[in-house]
């Protein structure tokens, strides 16, 4: 029955336009199914939502700062009841969205019931981590108020700086990679890189009191290592330098490959930093520096010196870096 009313369908759009309809359906059809299928780990399902996605992370940020971004009119009094009930609102549509990523994650096909189960259990362990979460998210803000001296309250930070909004977005992606839904990590991600023009990879592992400044153009690869209170400014690049092959030439997936910027990094606008290099302690890193090579502890790198450096300096450098 509902071949024929597609038939129909097919033939009245068909009527209607002068175009061959029918033989461009099944030319997609074919593609779908034959020529070009990408659907290797099952059946049709449905991705999760990004409007769903959004709704959740809204919920989420109002319950980790409900006097910024949580309804107005809240006092001492009903401000925990807002925040359970916000929390327990965004959770349901997270877990249901965790669900819908699951098949998109892993590589066999599961049954409903064991999805259902998992996503259970990654939003139960991740509402968990929600307190440390917060705690990590309130050293980010007070490091760009000490790092900012055009930042005049808290308050500003949380409601207007893109860095702070990338960095919240980072904290709760991170968490949910971590737990086995890299998927929804993932998109979560690509809504801060929307919104912020910052693109951090959910896997990143990245210390507290971390600010990005302005953050336009910053991209931070999926095995970069942060250490504790580094700050960045837009357009740095902690990028990879190559993309190791297996013998029949596909790409080997989660090699290390991005840069590990100890404690107390500062990288300056429009430096490019490549792959699997150490940035020491207490270093600076000087803007549109193009740096591939470890640095000691307490370094200062400009343009002229990282010209000059030679082949001597990314020896001491590999050294450093394998310690």
């Amino acid at each position: 029955m509902a071949s024929d009313e597609t038939t129909r369908t097919l033939k009245a759009g068909e009527a209607a336009s002068g175009w061959d309809l029918p033989s461009i359906v099944a030319g997609l059809k074919r593609s779908r199914d034959a020529l070009h299928n990408i659907r290797y780990r099952g059946g049709l399902r449905p991705p999760p939502s990004r409007e769903a996605v959004v709704a959740a992370l809204r919920g989420l940020a109002a319950a980790l700062f409900p006097a910024h971004y949580g309804q107005p009119g809240l006092t001492d009094e009903t401000i925990d009841h807002f925040v359970g009930s916000t929390l327990n609102a965004a959770l349901i549509t997270l877990q249901e969205q965790v669900e819908r990523s699951l098949p998109f994650s892993v590589p066999d096909g599961r049954a409903e019931e064991e999805l259902r189960h998992q996503a259970a259990e990654i939003t139960r362990a991740f509402a968990a981590q929600l307190p440390e979460i917060r705690g990590l998210l309130v050293s980010d803000v007070r490091a760009a108020y000490e790092g900012d001296p055009a930042a005049t309250s808290y308050s500003e930070i949380l409601l207007i700086y893109p860095g702070l909004t990338a960095t919240l977005h980072h904290r709760l992606a991170h968490a949910l990679h971590e737990l086995g839904a890299p998927f929804l990590a993932r998109l979560v991600s690509d809504i801060a890189h929307s919104r912020t023009g910052i693109d951090i990879h959910p896997g990143a592992r990245i210390g507290g009191s971390f600010f990005i400044d302005h953050g336009t153009g910053v991209v931070i690869g999926g095995t970069a290592v942060i250490g504790e209170r580094v700050r960045l400014y837009q357009a740095v690049t902690l990028g990879a330098r190559s993309f190791p092959a297996d013998e029949a030439g596909a790409l080997i997936k989660g090699q290390p490959r991005h840069p590990i910027l100890e404690d107390d990094v500062v990288v300056y606008a429009g430096a490019t930093l490549l792959g699997r290099i150490t940035v020491g302690q207490g270093s600076t890193v000087g803007g549109n520096v193009w740096l591939t090579h470890s640095v000691l502890a307490g370094s200062h790198i400009t343009q002229a010196q990282n010209r000059s450096s030679g082949g001597a300096a990314g020896a001491s450098a590999t050294r450093a870096s394998s310690d």
